[in-house]
């Protein structure tokens, strides 16, 4: 029971701050103001490291956009063949 009254408590000193902050037209534009900017900051997509994630159908390179669409198993393979090599030597050398 308590956290439900404390949880009220801050929700209606939340309320009335935010209530008493933007009663003036000059905070309510600052809010606002702050608000746009901070959403551009979060919706530039120019300093994006990896430009073709999740979109892999529409880059230049259509045959490794195919390849991974299929759902290529080289990296599994490779890996494999790996640790099989290296099984291979550690069982040459304690032999």
């Amino acid at each position: 029971m308590k956290k439900r009254w404390i949880y009220t408590t801050l929700g209606a000193v939340a309320g009335g701050a935010i209530a008493y902050i933007m009663k003036d037209e000059e905070n309510r534009k600052q809010v606002v103001d702050k608000a746009k900017s901070v959403k551009n900051n979060f919706s530039q997509k120019d300093n994006l490291p990896v430009e073709e994630a999740g979109r892999p159908e529409e880059t230049a390179d259509h045959d490794n956009a195919k390849m991974v669409s299929e759902g290529s198993q080289f990296g599994v393979q490779y890996y494999n063949e790996l640790t099989e090599k290296e099984r291979e030597i550690l069982e040459k050398s304690n032999s």
